[in-house]
């Protein structure tokens, strides 16, 4: 039976063909301004740009220009590149300048879709950004495409790791910067923890475009980008509360050890509330109230070091310091420190010095960096399955682009096998198959450790011509995957996403000219050897086609289906021949957590016996059922994620907002005057409640508050006993007080003094109270899970005290503020210059745990430096002599970032 929306469909398409339709109109328009764009000469095509900059002056809208502007584009990428863009390539552009995403076939030409609506966009002179996934695609792409832009007379920058303040601001002045996403992540984190506005890298969020946009909006968002600094010396609150674990008795704690548990009973709770009262370390009546949050977190991470984790199998301790056990393989891991204060806790616990911990002083996830941008667009080969995350959380639309030919690759139903060594068994003896027709073949597997383990079995079994890919060094990978194409290749990689490179039928012709050309002078030598590569190059590519095109194998089925996507879009590039087959078995991850009893009972129905494989169309449905529900589970949980970091996000922008506004403004007298009297009103209501009689009044308190926050002696007591004065009296004469101190200052500063001083204050005070807060949400979130047990909703519980913590935060920084402005004094020497604290950025690989950026410190000492390894030289001055040691200065060197 056809649904009616199937009917629909047949007659008026989908809503993807209509809006491609949509878009023809003006590709026949720029196609019919070819000839006469093809007439001008490169200064008048060049020219171009100026005049559309006039006509936005003038009002004209982007819109009003993209047909003018893509003819420009494209005349341009042909003089400049080599290369015409396509009519399906123009769509690609305007869907990216729509704020959507493009999904196009691998090989389609997505990095020359993205010149089109960069050029539209920058000339609105507020900045695009292009986000690539790593350091060598966005300095290649920068390099490649820059020739384009200026041609037509706008600048390109590219910000890469190693970069310093000066060089990153230049890079973010250009008319059009290539970055990655987390350098662009970070350095927005690190503006706002500047104390000039001029010391600020990023200009603004205009309009950027994100290639492999699943990659970086989906997959690598699952972990947010965090800059930590060494905390405060607490070793005594960790002896303090490891103290009181050994007071507790068996009834005072529950503990399942199957789960990896333990939670304070009711009994222990009272017992801990009156230990930590005699401590002094209790605010408030509960031990659950807000202000008591972090003690909560401690006093969790001590139960846990006593109750969890057991010396000499979770650790060792050896030379004053506690050593991680890693629990697969017994080895020691000198230098992992668990997290969140539990190391700290573990050592309090084991009596050896306590190492300071690391302190998160910003943080944001992703979404929320990227959802700053007013324009966004993304390309990808694979955006459709998740197509419900990216409306629902980033506002954007999926549109399938159609590719320029037509698909010749033929997908084959997968082959299941009843064990992992049948299956692989069988892939040798089809990679030997291939191999020995001349045909090229990508092996596709779901980590680096399969990886390895098929290249042990093919070198086994005497197979040696073979390459493994590897994520170390990207500009060695991506000569690698550029060559897959070559006849009899066999290339092994991990996680095909974000390669950035085309695998070209008889190999790439621009790598190979680039690798084995260098260093030749131009002359009818170097032209011969061209040549020559050019005719090698036409023979393989022959010899490839007709062994059947590449043969893309897979090992098992990803969670998601975008992954196996994205390996089988490898093959059939720009209408070439390919073939693709997936080698599954019943002990594969997927089939086994989520396969269920039925697909092996299925199976046995459709006769599989051992050694034998079994193909079936049910097969492939079956998996894709369970690949949606893993999709469907992941992206609750990232959403879910997200809800919380949203109420943080709130906050960080109010902050952020707010430290951009003072130091942008000329006069913080009115601010620190009104935070001084909000503090006096609260101060006298506090003390002097409304309407209380004058013998409920807490005179002594107040004279304490204002000798302790203001640092004024006032005879409060003698005006308390005054007949007929009230509250609002006792305000206006401490304000009156106040600011006659202040004014005094004032005075004897000087204007220019005074401003420095206020504007220092406010900011190192902002920056310290709100990387507490950071730490308090943290804890806070960490324990609002439990409050579920009492039938109450954790994230309206974190939201309502996330809150109250903020408010507190404020109020905190108004008696900060206060009692710094009425004690500051001039000093003989000048004031030293704020010092941002030393920093260090994170970043977690979704796919290994591994910290990405644990290594790289902002500043790297020269004996530590490798040569050979940028990623070891941390961030080296513009005029400074390369790392590399060719004798250049850096900025002549690695440095180089205009292009």
């Amino acid at each position: 039976m056809v649904s009616f929306g199937g009917i629909a469909r047949k007659i008026f398409g989908s809503s993807n063909d209509r809006r491609i339709k949509g878009h023809r109109p003006r590709v026949a328009a720029i196609n019919a301004m070819e000839d006469s764009i093809k007439a001008l000469s490169d200064a008048e095509l060049a020219a171009k740009t100026l005049e559309f900059r006039e006509q936005i002056k003038a009002g004209k809208t982007l819109d009003d220009l993209l047909v003018p502007a893509f003819a420009v584009a494209r005349e341009a990428a042909k003089r400049s590149l080599g290369m015409r863009p396509f009519d399906v390539q123009l769509i690609g552009g305007m869907i990216l300048h729509e704020n959507a995403i493009a999904e196009m076939k691998t090989g389609e030409g997505k990095t020359l879709v993205a010149t089109l609506a960069v050029y539209l966009n920058a000339l609105s002179g507020k900045g695009v950004h292009v986000v690539t996934v790593n350091d060598y695609l966005a300095s290649r792409d920068a390099a490649i495409m820059g020739r384009l832009y200026s041609f037509l007379g706008l600048t390109t920058g590219v910000i890469v790791h190693g970069l310093d303040d000066d060089q990153r601001k230049a890079a973010y002045a250009c008319d059009i910067t290539y970055a990655t996403n987390n350098e662009l992540g970070f350095d927005y984190l690190r503006d706002n923890m500047k104390y000039e506005r001029s010391q600020m890298v990023q200009r603004g969020h205009n309009f950027a475009i994100v290639d492999e946009v699943d990659s970086i909006l989906v997959d690598e968002a699952r972990t947010p980008l965090i800059i930590s600094g060494p905390l405060d010396d607490r070793s005594e609150l960790y002896n303090t509360i490891d103290a009181f674990i050994p007071m507790l008795s068996e009834e005072d704690y529950e503990l399942d050890e199957k789960q990896r548990t333990v939670n304070f009973s009711e009994e222990g709770t009272e017992k801990l509330e009156g230990l930590l009262k005699d401590a002094g370390l209790l605010k408030g009546a509960s031990l659950y109230d807000v202000e008591n949050v972090a003690i909560v977190h401690h006093i969790n991470n001590a139960l846990k070091a006593h109750k969890l984790f057991q010396r000499d199998k979770d650790y060792i301790v050896r030379n004053d310091e506690l050593v991680i056990i890693d629990e697969f393989t017994g080895r020691m891991m000198p230098g992992r420190r668990y997290s969140e204060g539990q190391h700290q806790a573990l050592e309090a616990k084991e009596k050896v010095t306590i190492q300071p911990e690391n302190q998160t002083l910003a943080s944001i996830t992703f979404q929320n960096y990227f959802r700053m941008y007013a324009k966004l667009g993304g390309m990808t080969g694979t955006a459709t399955t998740e197509a419900e995350e990216f409306a629902d959380i980033y506002g954007l639309n999926v549109i399938e682009v159609p590719t320029n030919l037509p698909i010749a690759r033929i997908d084959e139903d997968d082959e299941v096998y009843r064990t992992v060594e049948e299956k692989y068994q069988a892939i040798i003896t089809e990679i030997r198959a291939a191999h020995e027709k001349g045909q090229p073949v990508l092996v596709g597997t779901t980590s680096i450790e399969k990886s390895e383990l098929l290249a042990t079995l093919l070198r086994k079994s005497g197979f040696k011509n073979f390459q493994v890919l590897n994520a170390r060094y990207h500009e060695q990978e991506a000569y690698i995957v550029s060559q897959a194409g070559v006849p009899g290749a066999v290339t092994i990689a991990t996680n095909m996403a974000g390669r950035g490179t085309d695998i070209q039928l008889g190999g790439n012709i621009d790598m190979r000219l680039e690798r084995e050309l260098e260093g030749m002078e131009p002359g009818p030598e170097r032209d011969a050897k061209e040549q020559e590569i050019r005719d090698e190059v036409k023979k393989l590519k022959a010899k490839a086609l007709e062994a059947g095109g590449l043969y893309v194998i897979a090992t098992e089925r990803h969670e998601s289906r975008r992954i196996d996507n994205q390996l089988r879009g490898r093959s059939g590039r720009q209408g070439d021949p390919g073939r693709s087959k997936f080698y599954l078995s019943l002990q594969d991850d997927l089939m086994r957590i989520f396969g269920s009893d039925r697909m092996e009972s299925m199976l046995q129905k459709l006769g599989l016996k051992d050694g034998e494989a079994i193909v079936h169309p049910w097969i492939n449905k079956a998996l894709e059922r369970a690949q949606k529900k893993v999709e469907a589970r992941n992206f609750d949980i990232r959403k879910n994620l997200l809800k919380y970091d949203d109420v943080l996000n709130d906050q960080r922008k109010v902050i952020f907002e707010q430290r951009v506004e003072l130091m942008d403004a000329e006069d913080l007298g009115e601010t620190i005057t009104d935070m001084r009297h909000e503090l006096i009103d609260t101060l006298v209501r506090t003390h002097i409640p409304e309407r209380a009689y004058a013998e409920q009044w807490d005179i002594e308190g107040l004279k304490t508050g204002v000798t302790e926050t203001l640092n004024l002696d006032l005879p409060v007591e003698e005006w308390a006993t005054e007949e007929g004065i009230a509250e609002d009296d006792m305000v206006e004469r401490i304000k009156a007080a106040a600011d006659k101190v202040m004014a005094e200052k004032a005075q004897r500063f000087g204007p220019e003094l005074m401003s420095y001083i206020q504007r220092s204050v406010l900011l190192q005070t902002i920056d310290t109270l709100w990387r507490e807060h950071i730490v308090n949400l943290d804890h806070l979130r960490s324990v609002v899970g439990f409050r579920g047990y009492a039938q109450r909703d954790p994230l309206q519980e974190y939201k309502a005290e996330a809150f109250e913590l903020f408010q507190a935060l404020l109020a905190n920084m108004r008696e900060t503020v206060t009692s710094q402005m009425m004690r500051v004094e001039i000093m003989q020497e000048a004031p030293p210059e704020p010092v941002l604290p030393v920093m260090q950025a994170h970043h977690l690989d979704p796919m290994t745990g591994q910290d990405e950026f644990a290594s790289r410190m902002m500043a790297v000492s020269g004996e530590n430096r490798n040569p050979d390894n940028p990623e070891s030289w941390g961030r080296v001055g513009r005029n400074e002599p390369c790392p590399c040691g060719s004798g250049k200065k850096y900025k002549h060197c690695h440095g180089t970032y205009v292009v």
